[in-house]
């Protein structure tokens, strides 16, 4: 049996098809946005299509790639990371206030999207180590230290959201780990230090007055609230199924800005109601569920802790995503999962949905 069959019957079918079903999810709300555009413009909706071919081939590329390798260039690749970052800071362009995309011609590329990837890597190495139970303050420092590198150089973006993912995805690995509770109040210091520097030494004014947005939107309701406000507005009216696709007043007359991006979960909330959404929480969740009965069958702790990076990120994106749209998070700029517009995350997260695959091969393999 030649290796591509071999890999091919052991792929996890349910995972793949559940990816897919969300990425349908989104090219379908994506190509609704457009019909509210000026000239019934597509522009997004085929570059989004190129995204996911490109993630699609990556994907299957790294289904094929010994995912041993990333153990052993995991230093080379975390430099690389920084080296993306820095590079970033000088050479990149501003959008929205934030330096954190390389202009190639007709597209941007967001670097954070695929450091995520770099900072599973790490800690998965350190996690995994054998001697992590002899000395774990020192793996907690390492880590945390390696952590705090990559969140320092993409909140001198800056970047608050993406800076405080990245803390978020350390401390839920470090619990996973099994560190003592009393390491969990380091964590909640670093973070929090992270917060206050962050307040007074990195926030641009914009940043500041989302989370006063956040806490009152009131606050601001023709300009930062404004966004959290017809998002809300927009999840509030789909009721049970929905204005249907093309028919939403906040996005077919452009009440809601980033509909495609931040805010499309509450274009899917308007247009398809309380049953799409349910169907989009439940593909969620069968990709959870999915992952943590795989996770019982991964022999080797390198795997197990890049599968719960990737599950913990998902996740976490999902939740802050959500919890913008309906205003219970303040407006972070993270992306929903395989369903939001941007080549850089649908990309990254093929990728890792990839290298998943290739970990659930090599342990059916090898059972």
């Amino acid at each position: 049996m030649s290796k591509i069959v071999l890999y091919l019957k052991n792929l996890d079918w349910v995972l793949f098809f559940t990816v897919l079903l969300l990425l349908s999810f989104g090219l379908v709300e994506i190509y609704s946005v457009a019909l509210g555009q000026d000239s019934f413009n597509l522009v997004s909706f085929k570059k989004q299509i190129l995204f996911i071919g490109i993630g699609l081939s990556l994907f299957f590329f790294f289904v094929f790639f010994d995912y041993f390798n990333l153990r052993s260039f995991s230093t080379y690749i975390y430099i690389f990371g920084i080296l993306l970052l820095l590079a970033v800071l000088f050479f990149g362009v501003e959008v929205r206030g934030t330096r954190g995309w390389f202009s190639v011609g007709p597209f941007n590329i967001q670097p954070v999207e695929f450091i995520k990837i770099v900072l599973i890597i790490f800690l998965a190495k350190y996690f995994s180590s054998t001697s992590i139970k002899l000395n774990p303050l020192k793996h907690l420092f390492i880590s945390g230290l390696g952590t705090f590198v990559l969140a320092a150089l993409v909140l001198s973006q800056p970047d608050f959201g993406s800076s405080l993912l990245l803390f978020a995805l350390w401390g839920a690995l470090v619990v996973v780990a099994g560190f003592k509770k009393r390491y969990f109040l380091i964590i909640i210091g670093i973070v929090f230090f992270v917060f206050i520097s962050g307040w007074f030494v990195f926030f641009e004014d914009y940043q500041k007055k989302r989370i006063s947005t956040f806490l009152n939107p009131s606050f601001d309701p023709l300009n930062q609230g404004y966004n959290v406000t017809q998002a809300i507005i927009a999840v509030g009216s789909g009721g049970l199924i929905g204005r249907g696709i093309g028919f939403g007043s906040q996005s077919q007359l452009k009440f809601l800005p980033e509909a495609q991006n931040d805010f499309i979960f509450a274009v899917i909330s308007e247009e398809l109601g309380f049953l799409g959404v349910s169907l989009v929480l439940v593909l969620f969740l069968v990709f959870f569920f999915r992952s943590i009965y795989i996770l019982r069958k991964i022999n080797n702790d390198f795997g197990i802790f890049i599968v719960l990076g990737i599950v913990v990120l998902i996740f976490i994106e999902m939740f802050i995503n959500i919890g913008m749209n309906i205003g219970i998070l303040p407006v972070v700029g993270i992306s929903l999962p395989f369903i939001s517009y941007g080549g850089s995350a649908i990309i990254s997260s093929l990728v890792m949905a990839g290298i998943m695959q290739n970990i659930i091969i090599k342990s059916k393999i090898n059972t």
